[in-house]
């Protein structure tokens, strides 16, 4: 972490230093690969939850497997009557609405 010296008066850090230098720790990416290995046996589980017949277990598992798969659903952001969202208009023209 660097030291309060280190750091300029109107930024955080100095042109071209990172307040990261070292990156993301290795760890992380160590505990991705291991759970990687898991993944058949994970989805293995989620199949077979998924064909019981308890609706709360086989819904979940289902939803799982199709997340995965197809990715989630987009959700869309709407304002008043399921229209666009003024303000992110606003902020990006902006401009206020009149009415």
């Amino acid at each position: 972490m660097a030291k309060a010296s280190e750091q300029t008066g109107s930024t955080k850090w100095k042109p071209g230093q990172s307040g990261n230098p070292g990156g993301r720790p290795k760890e992380v990416h160590e505990v991705k690969e291991l759970a990687r290995e898991h993944t058949e046996d994970a989805i293995r589980r989620l199949v077979y939850w998924m064909q019981t017949d308890n609706p709360k277990a086989s819904v979940s598992a289902a939803q799982a497997l199709l997340d995965r798969a197809w990715g989630k659903a987009p959700q869309a952001i709407t304002g008043d009557n399921g229209g666009a969202v003024e303000a992110i208009i606003q902020i990006v023209s902006g401009v206020p609405r009149t009415e």
